[in-house]
C-alpha cells in the first residue's frame, strides 16, 4: 500500500512537472522494476489519466463531432476512440409506407442491380424505401441525391458521377453497400449505420451503432422493412448468395424484446 501511495505520489509529480511544460493530457503508470512510463493519449489498460488538458477554449469534442462523412471512411484516429456507447434505446417502429405505383416502376432495376452485386434484393429495396421513398429525383439538404440518396463524393468514391439517373445511382448505393457488408462482416445493423452515417461513424464508436438520433431511427426504419419483406429476424438466416448461412447480428446490448421486435 505505501509502494502503490509512493508510486501515484511520484506519477503526480511528474504530471505537475509535465503540465507546467506541455498542456495536454498525461497519462502514465509505473512498471514491475520501477520504471515510470507517460504518454500523452491511453496507450493500453496500464495508462491512468494523471493530468486533463487545460487550455483556455479549447473544445477537445470538436474534432470528434464532424470526424465522419458518410461514404468517405474514418478521418479519425483509431486511438482517440470515443468510449463505445449503449445501443438498448434502438426503438421499434412499423416498416414505412411506399407509394406502390411508385415503387413497382423500379421494382425491376433494382432486382437487376442487386444480383450484378450479389446483394439481397430485399435489403436494396428496404434502403430505397427509407431514403427516399422510390423517387429518383430526391435530393436531400446535405446533397444526397436520387434513389439511394448518395453523396457526390461516395459517387466519385465508386466510380459513378451520373447520380441522377436512377441505374448509375443504384449502381454507386450497391458498391457502397458491398464494400460495409465486407467491412462489417455482414452485421447488418451495423452497415445500415454505416449507410446512413459513413463507415468511419461506426468504427469511431468501436463497431456499435453510434449515438445520433437520426442514424439510430434510420437503422430501426430499415430493419423494420428488411423483416417486413423477408420475414428475417434475429434467429433466421439471410436470404440472398452473399448473406447465406450468415446470421442478422443484432448489437450484444438490446434486449430479447428489442430484439425479436426487429
Amino acid at each position: 500500500m505505501k509502494k502503490l501511495r509512493f508510486l501515484n505520489g511520484l506519477l503526480a509529480l511528474l504530471a505537475c512537472f509535465a503540465a507546467n511544460s506541455v498542456h495536454a493530457d498525461l497519462y502514465g503508470f509505473v512498471d514491475e522494476q520501477g520504471q515510470v512510463h507517460l504518454a500523452n493519449r491511453q496507450v493500453d489498460e496500464r495508462y491512468q489519466l494523471y493530468q486533463k488538458n487545460q487550455l483556455s477554449g479549447s473544445n477537445s469534442n470538436t474534432a470528434l463531432d464532424d470526424a465522419t462523412t458518410p461514404g468517405l471512411g474514418a478521418t479519425l484516429s483509431g486511438d482517440n476512440r470515443p468510449p463505445a456507447p449503449r445501443v438498448d434505446g434502438l426503438k421499434t417502429v412499423p416498416a414505412p409506407v411506399v407509394n406502390p405505383h411508385l415503387a413497382a416502376q423500379y421494382k425491376t432495376l433494382i432486382d437487376q442491380t442487386a444480383r450484378e452485386f450479389k446483394l439481397d434484393a430485399n435489403l436494396l429495396h428496404s434502403i430505397v424505401t427509407v431514403e427516399s421513398g422510390y423517387n429518383p429525383q430526391a435530393v436531400s439538404p446535405k446533397g444526397a441525391i436520387g434513389l439511394m440518396q448518395v453523396i457526390p463524393a461516395t459517387g466519385e468514391r465508386f466510380g459513378v458521377s451520373r447520380l441522377d439517373d436512377p441505374r448509375q445511382n443504384l449502381r454507386a448505393g450497391a458498391r457502397y453497400l458491398r464494400f460495409l457488408l465486407s467491412q462489417f462482416n455482414n452485421d447488418l445493423p451495423l452497415v445500415i449505420a454505416a449507410y446512413n452515417a459513413g463507415e468511419g461513424a461506426v468504427q469511431k464508436y468501436r463497431n456499435t451503432i453510434p449515438p445520433y438520433e437520426e442514424t439510430r431511427d434510420y437503422v430501426a426504419k430499415v430493419l423494420a422493412s428488411y423483416q417486413k419483406r423477408s420475414g428475417a429476424n434475429s434467429r433466421d438466416s439471410l436470404p440472398g448468395s452473399v448473406l447465406r448461412n450468415k446470421k442478422l447480428l443484432l448489437p450484444a446490448a438490446l434486449s430479447n424484446t428489442q430484439a425479436s421486435a426487429l
